[in-house]
């Protein structure tokens, strides 16, 4: 947690702003954050100590203006208050610094390789992640990690997260019927997490392979002399 000197009272998250209200500079700044969630709504459903904010405020002083990214995940806090859910992340209430904070770059550069890096690095996120699509000589993605209260770039891609148990990183697929370069989470041995359309396809692809063998086995079956329905 951040050492400050906190006003006496503090206000709560139902009353400061969600967000910046800044409009999105493009449809990937929600797209990408939006199916790194949706592959952890299937990872981790049974875990409730978990929170990916996308596009949320996470304050750090009841004075100054929230710092907002693309995407950050929080562990080891409450995953829901009640039905109303978050309208914002207030560190003097969760008491718990994101370990993981993610911007996309947009056509419209905002900072996120200079002053949002000292940011996060001076809020203490453990793991600052930019990814930018139009870089040619350098990677789309860059993984920060905090060592010694600053930044380290990490090689590889994917780049595993032993903190957070899971690896992030990007190649191209499907999603939302738009085949490109995406972000995904990755297992410790680099093998990729499927998205739940994937997982649905391959559900379904599951099912039909059953039932083809159980008519393969009736049909065997009925060619013994064998009545599969008189089987008990």
């Amino acid at each position: 947690m951040l050492e400050y000197n906190l006003p006496r009272y503090l206000p709560s998250a139902e009353e400061l702003p969600d967000s910046d209200e800044t409009p999105v500079d493009n449809e990937l700044q929600e797209l990408i954050p939006g199916l790194l969630k949706a592959i952890l709504l299937i990872l981790w459903a049974e875990r409730m100590d978990w929170l990916f904010g996308i596009d949320m405020g996470i304050y750090y002083h009841p004075d100054k203006p929230p710092i907002v990214p693309d995407g950050f995940l929080s562990l080891g806090i409450e995953r829901f208050y009640d039905e109303e859910l978050r309208p914002s992340y207030v560190l003097w209430d969760e008491n718990v610094v994101p370990i993981f904070v993610l911007e996309v770059v947009s056509q419209n550069y905002r900072k996120e390789y200079t002053t949002k890096l000292d940011e996060y690095e001076a809020l203490g996120v453990l793991y600052y992640v930019i990814y930018s699509s139009r870089r040619r000589r350098k990677p789309h993605l860059e993984v920060h990690k905090l060592v010694n209260g600053k930044y380290e770039l990490q090689e590889g891609n994917p780049v595993w997260l032993p903190e957070i148990g899971l690896g992030i990183g990007c190649e191209r697929g499907n999603y939302c019927g738009v085949t490109r370069e995406w972000m995904y989470w990755y297992d410790e041995q680099g093998q990729r997490y499927l998205t739940p359309a994937e997982q649905v396809k391959q559900e379904i692809q599951r099912a039909q392979q059953a039932e083809q063998r159980v008519q393969q086995l009736t049909e065997q079956l009925r060619a013994l002399g064998i009545d599969p329905d008189n089987l008990g």
